[in-house]
């Protein structure tokens, strides 16, 4: 008997033979599954059904009728490419997931896409794929779930009281994001976090030793985790022991390292790099269903599995009842609580009328400063925006009071995630895909690069996180070019589903804000300037909402030319539309900060801008204006790197004047004038 402590009290129903069937059908299924696609990866399934099925018979705590149960443990396959093994899980532990869905394995539009997806399948957490980021949105998972225990427990109810598990391999442990995730982990003494590394030394070129020889039990020790090693990872009893093992260290994560054979059974091909991402083959198949006295039936379960996992599923659903029992108890006992942190789902925005009054038409501002003033003034109408920055919440403006998160102490609001901007990014869609608090980060554009991956994520997973990406141009000078921003802006408008936000007033920064809290369909991304900008006014701000810009300047009925530009570069068009009222020229100046939008208003009406010619300006890369400029347009930005000085002096070098604007303007219109 496998008799091991377990988190399911089932072991009396855990007996060897049962483990050693139940085994063998998710190597089945699973090699199966990516049979009838031929496509897939049947490698780490049959090398880590044995760890799989150790901790999901006998420490995950979840509920297969109620797959969004909230105090579920949360299990994360970071190396995505196995999902055929977490596809197989989910079917015979009773989840909504049927043979016929394995069968469609990788095909267009089914419930088993190539790699786990956030939405598509009952049971699966969050999009993983690309190596690294299920490790890093874990950590995120784990910290919502001490945070969100630190608000809402107290010694008469526990209503969070969960664990995160990771799967991950060889690749997510090798890409960076992994390392800046685990010691963020580590720092934070994230206790009901466990990682499984599944060793088995393989990757697509080969031996993984060709390129990585790390210590993996000394790296992780060294972050501050509690390390645990497993030398057989078909030893059921021993996996079992290392995983009731970390379920009794609260101070700090836990990573444990099991050594395993991919390809597990496969003849010819088990434990080569051959295994990892191609079928087996009809011949290596039957080869191996020889090999294990597996019946020819595809997709085959054994009664007594089926019959064993209802047992198991059972008790989760009993512990669900009786979490019920106690939540409804909780929110007797806690109603505002309740309301502040619903833990099945991001907490609702607020009304922002406290934003309104903030900024009145005469403040001169950085939009950094002006959205530091929105966060404050929002914060404590919204209990469940949390967040901070990677080490650079003073230049950002995005401290907010209620304290810092730290080891041992998750009550805070304030996550300090270090210069870790990817782990920043990746933890906090594990924060939000987790439920019950809304994230928000912060770092400067440029280093938006960093974090680009999980920002991607963001969107794919339509999670409404809150980026705010400050020192948004050359403006900001001295620092030089390795710091000015000139692609970023238009990187981020490529990424669907993520609102760019560039304001160009205070006014623009706090409705910003604004809008930022309300998308709950999609991250949103506020991009900042340091350097204060002049007041444009109220006027139309309600517009912006709408179709993206608004007018600053003149109006559109018949004006002779139309100046449009975003954030910092609006003023320069201001500035430039009085050198031409000066000359008899009529100017419309409108602030875009929202362009995405504006192209969709376009799109739906042409005649949302007047017949006439547009001058489009922004201190940055100009591909994206081209494309939505008109025949006859002129399109003022910046195609190349900056340069090292005082901000106002290396924009004036690049062009970004006023006089260029006004230049720009009478070309357009043909006429001969020129300031420069």
């Amino acid at each position: 008997m496998s008799t091991a402590p377990s988190a399911t009290g089932c072991a009396d129903v855990l007996t060897d033979e049962i483990d050693r069937l139940a085994i063998t059908t998710l190597r089945f299924l699973a090699a199966d599954t990516v049979q009838s696609a031929n496509s897939g990866h049947p490698g780490l399934p049959l090398g880590a059904a044995p760890v799989a099925w150790a901790l999901w018979s006998r420490h995950l705590r979840h509920d297969p009728a109620q797959p969004r149960w909230p105090d579920r443990d949360r299990f994360v396959l970071s190396a995505g490419h196995g999902s055929a093994l977490l596809y197989a899980l989910l079917h015979v532990f009773g989840y909504d997931l049927t043979v016929d869905d394995l069968a469609q394995f990788r095909q267009l539009g089914s419930r088993t896409p190539g790699h786990p997806e956030f939405g598509m399948t009952p049971g699966v957490e969050t999009t993983t794929g690309p190596l690294g980021q299920g490790l890093a949105n874990a950590v995120g998972m784990a910290l919502a779930e001490r945070m969100l225990a630190a608000r809402c427990n107290d010694g008469e109810h526990r209503v969070v009281d969960h664990r995160t598990w990771v799967l991950a391999g060889d690749g997510d442990l090798m890409e960076g994001i992994s390392h800046e995730a685990a010691s963020m982990a580590g720092r934070l003494g994230l206790g009901r976090l466990t990682v499984i590394f599944d060793d088995n030394n393989i990757t697509i070129d080969g031996p993984a030793d060709l390129s990585c020889g790390d210590d993996a039990l000394g790296r992780f020790a060294a972050y501050g985790w509690h390390t645990l090693s497993v030398e057989d990872g078909n030893d059921v009893a021993a996996i079992d022991r290392a995983l009731a093992e970390a379920r009794t260290v609260e101070s700090a994560p836990t990573f444990i390292k099991v050594r395993t054979t991919i390809g597990y059974g496969a003849p010819g091909v088990e434990g080569t790099s051959k295994v990892h991402g191609s079928p087996l083959g009809v011949e290596t198949l039957a080869a191996m269903r020889a090999r294990f006295d597996w019946p020819t039936t595809a997709f085959y379960v054994p009664e007594n599995v089926r019959s064993t996992t209802a047992v198991l599923a059972a008790e989760g659903a009993a512990a669900r009842a009786e979490w019920v029992r106690a939540y409804a108890n909780w929110t007797a006992d806690h109603p505002q609580l309740a309301v502040d942190f619903p833990l099945d789902r991001v907490p609702p925005p607020p009304g922002c009328e406290v934003l309104a009054p903030l900024f009145d038409s005469q403040s001169t501002l950085a939009t950094r400063q002006a959205s530091g003033a929105a966060l404050s003034a929002l914060a404590p109408q919204y209990p469940g925006l949390i967040g901070g920055s990677a080490d650079l919440a003073g230049s950002t403006n995005t401290a907010i009071s209620g304290g810092d998160v730290g080891a041992g102490d998750f009550a805070g609001r304030t996550i300090h995630f270090g210069i870790r901007e990817h782990a920043m990014a990746a933890a906090m869609n594990g924060i939000s895909v987790h439920g019950g608090l809304r994230p928000f980060g912060s770092t400067f554009l440029v280093f938006s690069d960093y974090l680009r991956p999980a920002l991607r994520l963001s969107a794919l997973m339509r999670q409404p996180v809150i980026y705010v990406f400050t020192h948004d141009s050359v403006h900001i000078g001295e620092d030089g070019p390795t710091h000015q921003p000139i692609e970023h802006v238009e990187s981020l408008r490529l990424i669907p589903g993520v609102a760019v936000l560039r304001p160009a007033d205070a006014a623009e920064a706090v409705l910003a804000w604004e809008i930022a809290v309300q998308n709950l369909s999609g991250p949103t991304a506020l991009v900042l300037t340091r350097q204060s900008l002049p007041a444009l006014g109220a006027a139309g701000l309600s517009q912006i909402r709408e179709r993206g810009f608004r007018v600053v300047r003149g109006d559109l009925d018949e004006p002779s030319v139309v100046l449009a530009a975003s954030g910092s570069e609006v003023s320069l068009a201001m500035e430039a539309a009085d050198l031409l009222a000066a000359r008899g020229v009529r100017a419309a100046v409108l602030s875009v900060m929202w362009r995405e939008r504006m192209h969709s208003a376009l799109a739906a009406d042409p005649a949302t801008l007047p017949d006439c010619p547009v001058v489009w300006a922004e201190a940055g890369a100009t591909t994206g204006w081209r494309a939505i400029a008109r025949d006859g347009d002129r399109v003022l930005g910046l195609d190349r790197f900056g340069e090292s000085g005082p901000g106002p002096q290396v924009a004036a070098q690049l062009g970004l004047r006023p006089t260029a604007i006004a230049d720009a303007a009478f070309t357009a219109l043909g006429l001969a004038e020129r300031w420069e």
